[in-house]
């Protein structure tokens, strides 16, 4: 198990296939996937091959989104990361897009904001990032408020893959490092 970063209730690492049932559990959920274009995950197969993208981007591009556990139960919550887009999204190539997604029984606990703060941090200071961005659907109140919380400015409106979307952005030289994960 390769732990990444951490922080006061968080262990973020690299998901593995042992926590295809936790992330199942998630993405099988249809509210999860209220304000995105997936469909919800049908079997556990289907939740195997996404973790073998992402496993894959881990090996091709250095990051990808990451487990979130809980440190005092050490069950796997969601996911939130970086993921690196290498190909153009609203004008933009080659940047690292901040993401989360949760179990519903853990939503309004603080959960997003926390791993993303550890996140941010190691975005910064581990890959020394210059700019991180953030993208998410305008009727997400909660994410938007997420993103807001963070620091992150709204920048403008966009369609993604036909959807409407907010893009944000968080500059390094803007924003202070969170410490205090």
């Amino acid at each position: 198990m390769k732990v990444l970063t951490e922080s006061k209730r968080l262990i973020l690492r690299e998901i593995e296939f042992s926590d295809a049932e936790d992330l199942f559990e998630m993405d099988a959920d249809e509210d999860v996937h209220l304000y995105i274009r997936n469909s919800p995950v049908k079997s556990l197969e289907e939740m195997q091959a996404a973790i073998e993208i992402i496993r894959k981007q881990y090996k091709e591009n250095g990051i990808g989104r990451w487990a979130v556990v809980l440190k005092d139960s050490n069950e796997c919550i969601g996911w939130a990361g970086l993921k690196y887009f290498n190909f153009p999204i609203n004008k933009h190539i080659n940047i690292y897009e901040l993401g989360y997604r949760f179990k519903k029984k853990h939503w309004g606990k603080g959960y997003a904001t926390e791993s993303s703060k550890a996140v941010i941090n190691y975005g910064f200071q581990q890959m020394q990032l210059k700019k991180i961005y953030a993208i998410t659907n305008p009727k997400n109140e909660k994410s938007i408020n997420v993103l807001i919380k963070l620091g992150f400015k709204f920048i403008e409106n966009f369609s993604y893959e036909d959807l409407p979307a907010c893009w944000f952005e968080l500059n390094r030289k803007d924003r202070d490092i969170f410490i205090d994960n």
